[in-house]
């Protein structure tokens, strides 16, 4: 009897060790892919903030950026790989638990199974791009025009969009403040870090969270003036976003800041992969 109970035991220790070890390996590629994509997005932003606006800043732009490198196709079925793990991730989270006190409150669930359906769809348009050598979905802007010109087709498709755009602008503040009170510290074993290391680290969470809200906060708001004056051109995806912050008083300045923080975004999930706890 005790030998059957102890057999069990270590069977189910050993099925959550190797869960855990699979959970981490899917968290740290995801998190590693996403990385790629805000640092080569924040890449070409900063080109365009230079007067160089020939590529689109957005997914779609750093896809386009891979393809044309050396193993660029074995680059992008990675990126696409390390995506489907932050999917599994997000998932296993929703399904287990997070890691944290409150990792298996039903907020934080539904939080993860909203992200994993998210990260689904990145995964799918990255490795549509792959395997289709460049046919990845349309730009961030036309996905953004066609979505919001259908949905204002539909009966009270004004107030859908207006209250969708409500909520992106409000998540944008929200991931900004978040970032700069470093609300994401909970999330790391600082114990593992240097002053130093957590220095830099601090540097790029609370820089990239502020210009990825801040950039979120703006979408939000361009898709809240399309409900009002029902035209869905003004709705803009994320490289006419960026592109607006040229168009400011500030001029282009403001773009190469906000490109400069989306570069710090993608350093940061680096760090994340690295430190995070999952």
């Amino acid at each position: 009897m005790n030998t059957s109970a102890l057999a069990r035991n270590g069977g189910a220790q050993a099925k959550r060790a190797a869960r855990g070890s699979v959970t981490k390996g899917a968290a740290k590629a995801g998190l590693a892919a996403r990385g790629v994509i805000y640092l080569l997005v924040g890449l070409l932003a900063l080109q365009i903030a230079s007067g160089d606006g020939g590529k689109e800043a957005d997914r779609q732009g750093a896809l386009a950026e891979i393809s044309e490198k050396p193993f660029g196709a074995v680059l992008l079925w990675a990126l696409g790989i390390g995506l489907v793990g932050m999917a599994l991730w997000r998932l296993s989270e929703a399904v287990f638990g997070a890691a944290g006190a409150d990792g298996r409150g039903a907020k934080k669930r539904l939080q993860s199974l909203a992200r994993c359906v998210f990260y689904s769809f990145v995964a799918y348009s990255v490795l549509a791009f792959a395997a289709g050598s460049g046919s990845g979905g349309g730009s961030s802007d036309e996905q953004s025009r066609d979505v919001t010109a259908r949905v204002l087709d539909l009966p009270g498709g004004r107030w859908i969009v207006g209250a969708a755009g409500v909520g992106i602008a409000v998540a944008g503040l929200w991931i900004g403040a978040r970032a700069v009170m470093r609300s994401y510290h909970k999330h790391l074993r600082l114990s593992e870090m240097s002053p130093r290391v957590r220095r830099l680290v601090d540097v790029t969470g609370v820089g990239g969270g502020a210009a990825r809200g801040l950039v979120f906060a703006a979408a939000g708001a361009f898709a809240v003036r399309a409900a009002v004056e029902y035209e869905p051109d003004r709705a803009k995806g994320l490289d006419d976003t960026l592109r607006s912050f040229a168009e400011t008083p500030v001029g282009p300045g403001l773009l190469a800041c906000v490109a400069a923080g989306f570069v710090l975004f993608g350093l940061f999930s680096f760090a994340m992969a690295r430190w995070r706890k999952v």
